[in-house]
This record gives structure tokens, C-alpha cells and sequence, in this order.
């Protein structure tokens, strides 16, 4: 039997958009997408998970999405709202698919398109690779 190690999404539950003070939220723009994100997840077997920073606080609200063996991408400068949290777990879906966590752009959700920051190559399996 072959076990298909899943894709994760890691939400910055700690995100703040700039105006976020002036809003008066009693919650921060993180926890709102990170509340969203699970419950569109929930019925994928898309695993998601809180941490308090990523790092990118100039790019609020971020995310990451990964998988063992595959690629993985940071994406950021998302508003937190139920469109983005829908457009991220669809993306999380079709990275899932995917032997390599490629996904061809032209079959991006829109709501992912300009979002991404970075791409993280998987370490390499062979330890004579990083030799």
C-alpha cells in the first residue's frame, strides 16, 4: 500500500494588513484568512496549520504551501478574505495533484496569480547530491 504524504498550507496567524489597527479588529487579518483557509481545507484532505510569524510582515497576510518531496511556494500580500482563502485552497489542491508541486500558471486560480514570493526546492533525497 502506498501512502501519499499530504500537502500542508502554514498560515501566519500573526499577520496584520497596515490599516489593521485603524480597523479595530479584535483579531488579526491572519487569523481571519487561517479561519477560512480550514474550512474550505477541511473537506479536501488539504492539512493546514497555524504559526505565529513567516516573516514577511511587509507582505501580509502570508502562506505557505508544501508537500514532502515537492516544491513548496510562499505567497503573500493576500487582503484575508473568503475569495483569497478559496483561491488558496484550490491552489493547495492542484499542488497536491502534482508529482513535483508545479502547477502550470495557466491553471492558477486567479486569486493566486501575483501572490507568490518564493519557491522552495525539496532537499535532496541522495546525500552525494549536495556534495
Amino acid at each position: 500500500m502506498t501512502h501519499k504524504a499530504p500537502t500542508w498550507i502554514t498560515i501566519c496567524e500573526t499577520c496584520k494588513l497596515p490599516d489593521w489597527a485603524e480597523r479595530g479588529m479584535d483579531k488579526t487579518d491572519g487569523e481571519i484568512l487561517a479561519e477560512a483557509i480550514e474550512q474550505r481545507a477541511a473537506a479536501t484532505g488539504i492539512k493546514t496549520r497555524r504559526v505565529a510569524c513567516t516573516m514577511g510582515c511587509e507582505r501580509a497576510c502570508n502562506i505557505i504551501v508544501q508537500g514532502a518531496g515537492k516544491i513548496g511556494y510562499s505567497l503573500g500580500k493576500f487582503d484575508g478574505n473568503d475569495a483569497d482563502a478559496e483561491a488558496i485552497v484550490s491552489y493547495a489542491t492542484q499542488h497536491a495533484a502534482s508529482p513535483s508541486g508545479q502547477v502550470p500558471f495557466r491553471d492558477w486560480p486567479q486569486g493566486v496569480k501575483g501572490h507568490f514570493v518564493s519557491r522552495h526546492l525539496p532537499p535532496p533525497t541522495d546525500p552525494a547530491e549536495g556534495a
